[in-house]
Formats: structure tokens, C-alpha cells, sequence
């Protein structure tokens, strides 16, 4: 769900986490699975979008920025969406950083999954063919008075107009054609959404050649 109120926990069984040993010329190494990815520039977006994920996502990508800043960045997404404002945390920090974000839909990238599978880099927005992918505007709700309500409605369609434009300026297509995919839940198919221009390649095996043969 594309909640622009609620807070997500994060899932408590993320805690078990394999570890990798290496060797090096100093001994042995271990690194928890997910930081030695990270030194190919690899970054997992799994699970619901909340601020503690938001968080590490950005401070990643900022950290790979500082490393290397011509160096393209894969991102392997595999989320239901979440919390508008974590999701758009993470949109700011790949359009703001300098290496190319290259992403990639494994399982499912819905809601704003699909925003952030969406605004990879150009030419370099993947998804694996049995992955799914769903579009659909923000939702969310508010008690208090009248007024407090009317400003907080005025505030989730400007927000709604928002992420129209965001989807819009990365797919290529009209305004009336998001609007129409962001109506209701929309499911697609990894080949329904390069139709819809939010991604551009469907890959069921590593390419051979290029920066993603090396993530």
C-alpha cells in the first residue's frame, strides 16, 4: 500500500541474515551477506518501504556515490510499497546522486515499489519474467476537525498529482495514461509494464557483457 500516514515495522525475521567467509592475505573475513554485495555496488530494497529502510537505502547510496562516483549502482527491489514519504526519501537520493542506478524487480515491486523500480537510470530498468509489478494512487486517513480534514485531503491529491508526474516524466507516456494505471490497483506483468515504460528489459539470465555482468 502507498500509505502516506502509516509507519511500517520492519520484518523481525530480516534478523537472520548468512554470513560469508573470505580469505584474505590478513586470514579470514566475515561479512554479513548483504555488506559484501554492497562492495560490488549491489543494494537489496526488500520488504516493506518505511524510514529505517528508507534510511539505509539512502546512506548507501550515498556511500557508493562517495566511493565511486561513475560507477553504476544496482538495485534489486522486492517490495509491497509502503510510506509515501520514506519511498520519495529514497526517489530524491537516486535521481540526486551522480552514478546511474540501474533497478531490478525480483518477486514483486508494488505501489511504491513500483515507483522506485520506475525511476532507475534510462535504459537500465530490469525486471526478472515472473516478477509482478502494481500501480495505484496514495491512499490514507485522518480523524480530527473538518478543517484539519479538508487540508489533509487537499494535501494527498496534490500528492497523488505528484506521483503522476513522477511516473509520467520516467515511462514517456501521458498524463492520462498514468492517471489510468494509477486509478485502481493495477497488476502487470513484467512485459505489460515495459508496454507502460516502466521498465525497459525483461532478463531471465545475467547479460554477457556490459556493468551487469558484474552485479
Amino acid at each position: 500500500m502507498m500509505d502516506i500516514y502509516k509507519t511500517v515495522s520492519p520484518p523481525m525475521d530480516m534478523n537472520l541474515v548468512p554470513m560469508v567467509i573470505e580469505q584474505t592475505g590478513r586470514g579470514e573475513r566475515s561479512f554479513d551477506i548483504f555488506s559484501r554485495l554492497l562492495k560490488e555496488r549491489i543494494i537489496f530494497l526488500n520488504g516493506p518501504v518505511e524510514d529505517v529502510m528508507a534510511s539505509l537505502v539512502c546512506a548507501q547510496l550515498l556511500f557508493l556515490e562517495a566511493e565511486n562516483p561513475s560507477k553504476d549502482i544496482f538495485m534489486y527491489i522486492n517490495s509491497p510499497g509502503g510510506v509515501v514519504t520514506s519511498g520519495l526519501a529514497i526517489y530524491d537520493t537516486m535521481q540526486y546522486i551522480k552514478p546511474d542506478v540501474a533497478t531490478v524487480c525480483m518477486g514483486q515491486a508494488a505501489s511504491m515499489g513500483s515507483l522506485l523500480l520506475t525511476a532507475g537510470a534510462a535504459g537500465k530498468r530490469y525486471s526478472l519474467p515472473h516478477a509482478r509489478i502494481m500501480t495505484h494512487q496514495p491512499s490514507g486517513g485522518f480523524q480530527g476537525q473538518a478543517t484539519d480534514i479538508e487540508i489533509h485531503a487537499k494535501e494527498i491529491i496534490n500528492l497523488r498529482g505528484r506521483l503522476n508526474k513522477i511516473y509520467e516524466t520516467h515511462s514517456g507516456k501521458t498524463v492520462k495514461q498514468i492517471e489510468k494505471i494509477m486509478d485502481r490497483d493495477t497488476f502487470m506483468s513484467p512485459y505489460e509494464a515495459k508496454e507502460m515504460g516502466l521498465i525497459d528489459e525483461v532478463v531471465s539470465k545475467r547479460p554477457e557483457t556490459g556493468d551487469e555482468s558484474d552485479s
